[in-house]
């Protein structure tokens, strides 16, 4: 399986040869470093570990600054990593510290999953935070956005966890399954995605085949 670490752009669409337009969210993905190779007998799982979005060295620690120079690469502010992933190589040949990690290794057609933090909308009412129905507003109603009952009186006298209530909204960690790759850029490091994806603009999406 494929994976990589990528910007979220924006959105926009292409034009398929039939004339269908195609809504596609446009992403920045990689070059990435891999920096760490963890194995299963020695740390106890296999994952590989990525870098990306290269910055200045005085926006790092010394020790981030030094575990990226051992693997060769440059200042990167993210550090992520992919559980159980070979990175679309093949078994002949295995992932190394020191490697790139680009868009080629997608295709047009494959099916992804992406995670992201979406997008935060702050203190929210239960309408627009889990699609309720308002009350009445007319004869004095006083309910019209209230959430209503949320528990008996005399028993359990309590309210039970996990309510559907008003609250923080959004600001999460989500992963969008199904996606496809719409077209791949490899000259810019773009991945073409069709849909819509977790977060905001400029936000640090981490992209895998979804098989």
């Amino acid at each position: 399986m494929a994976a990589i670490l990528g910007k979220k752009l924006g959105m926009t669409q292409v034009f398929r040869e039939d004339g269908t337009v195609v809504p596609v969210t446009v992403i920045e993905a990689g070059p990435c470093k891999v920096t760490a190779v963890r194995d299963a007998e020695r740390d106890g799982y296999a994952a590989v570990q990525l870098a990306f979005d290269e910055v200045s060295e005085g926006k790092l620690t010394g020790a981030e600054l030094g575990h990226l120079k051992k693997a060769g690469a440059p200042p990167m502010r993210h550090l992520a990593e992919f559980r159980d992933e070979d990175l679309g190589r093949d078994e002949e040949e295995p992932v190394k510290i020191g490697d790139d990690v680009t868009v080629a290794s997608f295709e047009s057609g494959q099916r992804i999953k992406v995670s992201g933090i979406s997008i935060g909308k702050g203190f929210q009412g239960g309408i627009k935070r889990h699609n309720f129905s308002r009350g009445p507003v007319s004869h004095g109603s006083h309910n019209v956005r209230a959430p209503g009952s949320i528990g008996a009186s005399a028993f359990p006298a309590r309210v039970f966890k996990g309510m559907r209530m008003p609250g923080q909204m959004g600001n999460k960690r989500v992963t969008q399954r199904g996606l496809e790759v719409a077209e791949v850029d490899a000259a810019n490091n773009l991945l073409l995605v069709r849909g819509s994806v977790p977060g905001s603009k400029n936000a640090l999406l981490e992209v895998r085949t979804d098989e």
